[in-house]
């Protein structure tokens, strides 16, 4: 299970009151129930969730939630959050050239290869890109015409570098 998994397992109401119920000493169905004033049959289709995904196992009638998924959860490594780019969005872009290169070719990856573009068009894009962010739109499209990334002649601007995706 990964720390992802585990809270939209936990984001459901009724599955989060019963592994409370849990945690407080509720061992089995009728302690659970009580302690949630939930319906049976909710209990019933929350506790099969937690159980398939393996949050809670049944030993006879006795239901014990497993803790040690939590702690090993809180020690699994996160990947580092993208000062520069979240969510499709350029937020600034690095000094160093380098930096800023790499940075710029998963910018690019808007634009389809081999697709020529106007420049509404791309300012459009690249606005989408932009929005929220330290940088213009004009300095990104200045930035990947200057790192070749993108082409412009005759008003038209295509993808002329980065990475493409192979099938």
């Amino acid at each position: 299970m990964t720390p992802d998994a585990l809270i939209g397992l936990l984001a459901g109401p009724d599955r989060l009151r019963v592994v409370a119920a849990l945690v407080l000493g509720a061992r089995n169905v009728t302690e659970i129930t009580e302690a949630t004033r939930l319906d049976n049959r909710v209990v019933d289709r929350a506790l099969r969730r937690l159980r398939t995904a393996g949050l809670v196992e049944a030993y006879g009638e006795v239901l014990v939630l497993r803790e040690e998924v939590f702690t090993h959860l809180a020690r699994v490594e996160r990947p580092k959050e993208d000062p520069f780019l979240r969510d499709g969005r350029l937020l600034k872009l690095p000094a160093q050239r380098g930096r800023r290169r790499e940075v710029l070719e998963r910018v690019c990856v808007v634009f389809e290869p081999g697709r020529r573009y106007s420049e509404r068009e791309v300012t459009d894009e690249l606005r989408r890109c932009c929005e929220g962010g330290e940088v213009d739109h004009v300095t990104v499209r200045r930035y990947l015409v200057d790192e070749g990334l993108l082409d412009r002649a005759d008003g038209h601007y295509w993808r002329s570098g980065g990475p493409v995706e192979v099938d």
